[in-house]
């Protein structure tokens, strides 16, 4: 399968339905700074998200773990609120991997945590598939 058919079939083949948080933007935004009283850290409200299950070898996924990630990375394809200001309305935007999902709808990395709002969809791909979508 070549590259940007496997990035197409990430983006919008169907996957397995999760559910995210169901509030306002005020209140997510709320509850993403409420988080930042643990960690400090930059919160990023995003909808229409996908959870991507990595598939990568064992022992990036060792590495991975020993560093206190996991195999997991979200791709959102709109941004509603970025605490730092990185992002814009309406901007997609790609995490790096996992560190810990928190409260059902808090997906934090290792610099920012993203509330993950409204339903998402969960699908596997390799990492250089997720990697090739912003380059």
């Amino acid at each position: 399968m070549d590259d940007l058919k496997k990035v197409s079939d990430l983006l919008y083949a169907p996957g397995e339905v999760m559910p995210g948080i169901d509030m306002s933007l005020e209140e997510a935004c709320a509850r993403g700074a409420a988080a930042g009283f643990i960690d400090e850290k930059p919160f990023c409200v995003v909808r229409d998200w996908i959870w991507i299950d990595l598939i990568v070898p064992d022992a990036l996924r060792e590495a991975l773990q020993a560093s206190g990630q996991q195999p997991v990375m979200v791709y959102a394809s709109q941004v509603l609120y970025d605490s730092a200001q990185r992002f814009n309305f309406g901007d997609c935007v790609r995490t790096t991997q996992l560190v810990e999902f928190a409260d059902g709808c808090i997906f934090r990395t290792r610099n920012t945590r993203y509330v993950l709002v409204g339903p998402g969809v969960r699908k596997s791909a390799e990492a250089s598939t997720v990697l090739k979508m912003f380059w």
